[in-house]
């Protein structure tokens, strides 16, 4: 390395000084000791001390430049360390020594590009025996640009597709920007609840249940045996791992010639379609024999009923004390969040008192009557504002068509920590392929799929849910 050498020649420079500076030095001591009188001249004293102070200036600066050399030559040592590494493990070198894509040349696959990354997929792997080359060319292209990006295989950034054709390509970045607001927006009663990774194996997930739990007392008398109770667990919470898939066909030609907008169309839709289905199954799936069950289908959750020909939202404003007292009493802990339908938030947003002032407004501090805050912006997958001091999520995957009537929703209060939902990774679909299952009629199927478990009877007495007539559709 070129710096290293100039440094080692600055030290020579420095060390030849150095060396001339003590021969004077030498000198001046040995004059006055051939003297005999054991003393130095001011002119000596001097001398002395200019030569002293040059010699420490000199050794600091070599110490200075041995150090530097002694950095670079580790670093240099890390990179051939990490050269060889990647030299070992990398599965194809000649591909390695290609250059780099430059930060300054557009991204291979780019929001209104002239290449789509579906079509390029498609026509390397799925179509025409794998024998386009160019459209190969472009993904490897692709995927050393996210490598030079630092993006992972397994990013939350950009997606690895994880099927045996596609050998874990990098979704572009545009694509996943388009997509992941479809996901959060589709499911925010699950984005609100505790998330935790499903395990890589097994279609079931049994969950302890404490059914007797230890007891603490106070001591009869000094040596007095303690207060001692067995704890119980029940291990007969099974909470089934549900497959969630979902299709769509789209038409060779379509892949073949390059639709413009194709990628963003069919992924979006199929991601939007999985994290809908799936936040409203964990509202109110019925599950399979039993298990994977939805919150309002739930054994053991607290029932508050309100039942109104003519609903209010004063007459209503009780029973949400109630469910949450409930949670406060069953659960020992506290309630954080009330989940409700946009139409039920809507319907409380529009009530007025008996002088038309609304009851629900953005700063209730300077209003006499206001029952609770509304935020100032209003839409799915965001907290709306507040009632009795919890904070209200609305989410259209509530159902509608509950009761006798079919035209009744449902108001959820709960722990938000207490349901429990496993999915893999970021929650999406693991997989997309293309397969020539329709070859007849020219048509190619796209399949996204993901594995996910839910409960809330892990504890049930956290949910309350009011019901009844009063809950049905709402008049403005």
């Amino acid at each position: 390395m070129k710096l290293i050498e100039e440094l080692r020649a600055r030290i020579r420079e420095a060390l030849e000084d150095r060396a001339r500076r003590q021969a004077e030095l030498d000198a001046i001591i040995a004059a006055a000791e051939e003297r005999g009188d054991g003393a130095l001249t001011d002119e000596e004293e001097e001398k002395l001390n200019e030569i002293r102070a040059a010699v420490r200036a000199i050794d600091e600066q070599v110490a200075e430049a041995r150090d530097r050399i002694d950095q670079l030559e580790e670093d240099e040592r890390r990179r051939k360390a990490a050269e060889e590494a990647a030299a070992r493990f990398e599965p194809n070198p000649e591909e390695r020594r290609q250059p780099h894509v430059r930060v300054s040349e557009p991204p291979t696959y780019r929001r209104g590009g002239p290449h789509s990354f579906f079509a390029d997929a498609y026509r390397a792997f799925g179509a025409k025996g794998g024998h386009d080359f160019d459209a190969a060319d472009r993904l490897r292209r692709h995927q050393r640009e996210m490598q030079e990006l630092g993006v992972e295989l397994r990013s939350d950034e950009a997606r690895a597709v994880g099927s045996s054709l596609f050998g874990g390509l990098v979704v572009p970045q545009y694509l996943v920007d388009e997509f992941a607001p479809v996901l959060r927006n589709g499911r925010s009663f699950l984005n609100a609840v505790r998330r935790e990774p499903l395990p890589e194996e097994g279609m079931t997930l049994v969950v302890p249940r404490g059914q007797t739990g230890v007891t603490v007392a106070a001591q009869a008398t000094e040596n007095a045996t303690v207060s001692n109770t067995n704890v119980d667990y029940d291990w007969d919470l099974s909470v089934g791992v549900r497959t969630y898939a979902g299709q769509q066909d789209v038409s060779r030609q379509s892949l073949e010639r390059g639709t413009p907008g194709i990628d963003r169309l069919v992924y979006a839709d199929l991601v939007a379609a999985y994290a809908s289905v799936v936040d409203a199954d964990a509202i109110n799936g019925a599950g399979t024999s039993g298990t994977h069950k939805g919150v309002l289908q739930s054994t053991g959750i607290n029932g508050v009923t309100y039942t109104d020909t003519t609903p209010t939202v004063p007459e209503i404003w009780p029973k949400l004390a109630d469910a949450i007292q409930q949670v406060a009493t069953n659960r020992k802990m506290s309630a954080n969040l009330i989940v409700m339908h946009p139409r039920r938030w809507a319907w409380f947003v529009a009530a007025l008192d008996g002088q038309s002032r609304p009851l629900i407004v953005n700063d209730p501090s300077a209003a006499v009557n206001a029952m609770g805050a509304a935020a100032a912006d209003f839409g799915e997958g965001q907290l709306v504002g507040t009632l009795q001091g919890l904070p209200v999520l609305v989410d259209a995957n509530v159902p509608t068509n509950l009761g006798a009537g079919t035209n009744e929703d449902r108001i959820i209060v709960l722990r938000r920590s207490d349901p429990v939902l496993w999915e893999e990774g970021d929650g999406m679909p693991r997989e997309l392929r293309f397969e020539e299952t329709g070859a007849g009629g020219l048509t190619v199927k796209l399949v996204v799929y993901g594995y996910s478990a839910f409960t809330a009877e892990r504890y049930a007495a956290a949910v309350s849910v009011i019901s009844g007539t009063g809950l049905v559709a709402p008049s403005f």
